[in-house]
């Protein structure tokens, strides 16, 4: 049966991994995103569903168990904030290089360097466009609410394993800290042996006995080769953005101007949108979900008719970039933001707007 609670971000992205089947848990504990393994530790899982949490010594540490339990077939998961990510880049590069499925949690926080414990956005560029070395992309959803960290944990599993490859949660840390009524879904069981095998088919690494030995690597010296497995990438990449793009357009029908945003900024911009109808400008939100795929189809088609969008993150500008490549800049299109994990207020957002596009 569902089950209705009131609870932290952090802590629903716990609660939906145990009841989703995850196998594993590997993480290292930093701010704002502490309660999600302090959450697992305090409910036990193992006792429960047989599910391993484990403090690694690191992050770095951290995403090469990631590895481990990924090439072996597992659901398999982490989490941390902002630097601790950057700490994970090469294993997230190796995964995505090996094509091995699992889930990472980003809940951002304010930058560059150790910055402060606020919740930020300005990790888009590194979450977005790979967050490592080599041309890959790994499959990015942004929640915007309690609901959605609980909900796309489980979608991030599905798409991962659909596609074997990577998934980031990318949230902030208002999401993350805020409390919300929040509808858990029932327990799924974890994956038998058998189950692994059929669904994996010979990539898993599972130690069952007369298999084929399976070597899961991302090392290939002969550049055309490794050339070739490029090209296997890309054609993947583009069948999750032919296949994978979900977002949600608010008042967007009649909308003159656009507002663009993501996770908490989305929210705030809610509000904008509604302060600006009350004030007689036909004003509409579109909000991606997932930032990988990015809704570029839904954007080309506003760009014909509306006449300008902002861009709203907490941050010095990132989403913007994409925004321009989709509308193929056949509109202005501005960025407003705060930064260091300073959060904008709706009424900010709606005077950058007619600054910028000179409303009355």
């Amino acid at each position: 049966m569902e089950e209705v609670r009131l609870m932290k971000g952090n802590e629903v992205l716990a609660e939906a991994a145990i009841r989703c089947g995850c196998d594993g848990y590997f993480g290292y504990p930093i701010t704002p995103q502490s309660e999600v393994l302090e959450t697992l530790m305090e409910r036990k899982p193992w006792e429960e569903t047989g599910m391993i949490v484990l403090q690694a010594e690191s992050e770095t540490a951290a995403i090469n168990m990631l590895y481990g339990g990924a090439a072996a077939g597992k659901k398999v998961m982490t989490s941390s904030s902002s630097p601790g990510i950057s700490l994970m880049s090469e294993g997230l590069s190796y995964l995505a290089g090996a094509e091995l499925p699992c889930v990472i949690i980003n809940v951002s926080r304010g930058g560059p360097g150790l910055g402060t414990i606020q919740g930020a956005q300005s990790d888009y560029f590194m979450s977005v466009k790979g967050g490592g070395h080599g041309d890959f992309n790994m499959i990015v959803l942004a929640p915007a609410s309690v609901q959605e960290m609980n909900d796309f944990v489980e979608l991030a599993f599905d798409l991962a394993f659909k596609y074997r490859t990577p998934s980031l949660i990318l949230a902030d840390g208002v999401i993350g800290q805020m409390m919300e009524k929040v509808v858990l879904k029932p327990f799924t069981p974890r994956w038998t042996e058998e189950e692994i095998i059929k669904m994996n088919g010979s990539w898993a690494v599972t130690g069952k006995k007369n298999r084929t030995r399976n070597v899961v690597t991302s090392v290939e010296l002969d550049p055309l080769a490794q050339e070739s497995f490029n090209h296997k990438l890309q054609a993947k990449y583009r069948e999750i953005e032919k296949n994978e793009v979900r977002y949600e357009a608010i008042r967007c029908d009649d909308a003159e101007y656009v507002l663009v945003a993501y996770g908490s900024s989305a929210r705030i911009c809610e509000k904008t949108v509604e302060i600006a109808r009350e004030n007689g400008h036909k004003v509409g939100l579109l909000r991606p979900i997932t930032l990988f795929p990015f809704p570029n189809e839904p954007l080309e088609k506003l760009s014909k008719y509306v006449k300008g969008f902002l861009s709203v993150e907490m941050s010095a500008g990132q989403l913007i970039y994409d925004i321009r490549m989709a509308s193929k800049c056949r509109v202005p299109v501005h960025h407003f933001g705060r930064m260091g994990g300073m959060v904008h207020s709706p009424s900010e957002v709606y005077d950058s707007l007619k600054s910028f596009f000179s409303l009355n």
